[in-house]
């Protein structure tokens, strides 16, 4: 056999999202698309707005010498201090420099050149459990070991739990809030309180635990005002954004990693990442995109769109007789489900030609994703399937 090892054992635990994806591509092949009700991929269809269409349209007017060349692997130094001085103006990170962001191919790249330049062979990454699967795999790419720590019942974080599971090896922690998939965003206090266990295992161990935070939902949120972001809590940290979902361009594959200037070495990090970024074949971020995401670093999709779809799954998954958290960021519901074995109750529901994934494959059973970033005929007719499900129990 000609492919690697780990690669085939990778490959039989693959993605239970693109499972089903697969499995729904299928199901419309057969049945028709508008009689399938695919909740699987977080693959938004509201359509970016006006002002990428305008910047895009700008940019392809250009002339200009040199705007599509190779730049220096870690951006266009313009691009670059562009986000700083938002990350410093928004309190994040203050006065953070242009040299300590690095461009990125989306949140999944930035992840990747992250834990390429921080892990030595054997070093462990926590990660929090109900977590996204791909985390995994990034963390095996780079020779780690995946650590996986529980949340409580409600998706919050326990920090009982992550002092319990602190050890020598763990050189790094990865937290994503708001949560693929449980749509918790993390209150303030429990970061606080996390960031207190990081910093006093840190004394314990004389050496940095990095905060990686994976923050690709940021803007995607319902209450008022900015959420917290973990990175700004702790000093040993990076952020790692993406562009995917603000503007609903995750095809387009645009992010950054941002070093927190008050980390330990935080030059010779970022300068890590620069190098990573290379060797790993990015080389750069796509340069188009970059010069488009410096003119729309206050610009957003709208989130009242995906709040108005949220409330109408919370409220008819709650009318079902559901035990649901509800979401307070991103596109997913994460409902308990009605079967212990929610692998079983996944694929009851394909029965009615509803996609779903289960939360086994996010490393907490007995619950399943919907995702809702489609359109409202699935959202009716999805309702309306899951309503037949339960009623065969």
């Amino acid at each position: 056999m000609p492919v690697a090892n780990h690669i085939l054992e990778a490959m039989t635990k693959a993605s239970w999202i693109r499972k089903m994806f697969e499995k729904g591509t299928e199901l419309k092949r057969i049945h028709g698309a508008g009689n399938v009700f695919d909740f699987t991929l977080g693959n938004p269809i509201l359509e970016p707005p006006k002002e990428f269409f305008d910047a895009l349209a700008e940019l392809s007017r250009l002339r200009e010498e040199g705007i599509h060349r190779y730049m220096p692997n870690a951006g266009i130094p313009a691009v670059r201090e562009a986000i700083a001085r938002r990350l410093s103006g928004d309190g994040v990170f203050p006065g953070i420099s242009a040299n300590h962001v690095v461009m990125s191919v989306g949140a999944g790249g930035g992840l990747n050149v992250a834990l390429k330049a921080l892990l030595n062979p054997g070093d462990q990454v926590v990660i929090l459990a109900p977590y996204f699967v791909e985390y995994m795999f990034y963390i095996r790419n780079h020779g780690g070991e995946p650590l996986v720590v529980e949340t409580k019942a409600d998706f919050d974080l326990d920090p009982q739990a992550l002092a319990a599971a602190l050890g020598p090896k763990v050189k790094a922690v990865i937290i994503n809030s708001p949560n693929n998939p449980s749509g918790r965003l993390y209150p303030r206090s429990s970061l606080d309180a996390f960031c207190r266990v990081l910093a006093a295992k840190e004394k314990e161990f004389g050496r940095p635990i990095y905060v990686l935070s994976d923050e690709p939902y940021r803007e995607l949120v319902y209450g008022k005002g900015a959420p917290p972001s973990p990175a700004a809590l702790h000093p040993n940290s990076l952020m790692i954004y993406s562009w995917s979902k603000s503007l609903s361009v995750p095809g387009e594959r645009i992010g950054y990693v941002a070093v927190n200037p008050k980390a330990d070495t935080p030059g010779a990090l970022a300068d890590a990442l620069n190098f990573t970024t290379r060797i790993l074949g990015f080389v750069n971020a796509p340069a188009s995109m970059q010069w488009i995401v410096a003119k729309l670093l206050a610009v957003t999709i709208d989130v009242d769109w995906y709040r108005a779809r949220r409330d109408r799954l919370v409220a008819a998954v709650q009318e079902m007789g559901l035990d649901l958290v509800p979401p307070e960021g991103t596109f997913y519901l994460f409902p308990r489900s009605p079967d212990p074995d929610d692998v079983a109750f996944v694929n009851r529901a394909l029965e009615e030609r509803v996609l779903l994934v289960p939360g086994s494959g996010f490393g907490r059973k007995g619950f399943f994703r919907i995702c809702y970033c489609v359109d409202d005929a699935t959202i009716e007719g999805g309702i309306k399937a899951l309503r037949r499900v339960l009623a065969k129990k």
